[in-house]
């Protein structure tokens, strides 16, 4: 929890630079936050450069009207539903997936030799892209951004309940496809 902490606390302090500074300061907000935006909308448009596009629209967005974030009760929220609404209409204008590209980051490095872990990245977000949208983004919420169900709810316009009943049926498939692509196994 500490480290959610001090990210809340790094968001604070460059919301304050930017109403201090203007747009200037935007450049802290963006080293801040663009990974794990990307690593969210990722989820949600399964491509790569989409999901930059997202990540890019939101933040132009805050750098012409910071006051939006600034004001938001729970800012960080608050940019995840921005990030989410621009990846969805990405995906309303493009009308069709993806497939995922050179995702990196998607599970916790550790040490490994690279083969293993570039297998292990394959076959996480195999199983990743195998799940409703609904499931993926509550799980990349959950596990990368470590939000609570509440939060989550917010960030997806849904109640806490419905996050966390998304998230253990996710958990529920993720286990039997991660169990499947050890074994070779696939169900019909």
């Amino acid at each position: 929890m500490q480290i959610a902490d001090n990210f809340a606390q790094q968001l604070e302090q460059c919301l304050e630079g930017i109403a201090l500074d203007g747009p200037a300061a935007l450049a802290g907000l963006f080293d801040l936050t663009s990974h794990r935006l990307h690593r969210f909308s990722v989820t949600i448009t399964r491509n790569q450069h989409d999901a930059e596009d997202a990540v890019q629209a939101a933040l132009l967005r805050v750098a012409t009207a910071p006051q939006i974030l600034r004001a938001a009760e729970r800012p960080w929220s608050y940019l995840l539903r921005m990030v989410r609404n621009e990846s969805l209409l990405i995906l309303r204008k493009k009308k069709r997936l993806f497939t995922i590209s050179n995702l990196l980051d998607l599970v916790t490095r550790r040490m490994v030799d690279e083969v293993e872990l570039e297998e292990t990245h394959r076959a996480v977000w195999t199983a990743l892209r195998q799940l409703p949208l609904e499931q993926s983004e509550v799980v990349v919420l959950k596990i990368w951004e470590t939000m609570t169900f509440a939060q989550i709810g917010e960030v997806l316009e849904v109640n806490a309940s419905t996050a966390a009943s998304r998230y253990r049926y996710a958990m529920q498939k993720l286990t039997l496809l991660l169990n499947d692509s050890c074994t070779g196994v696939t169900h019909e």
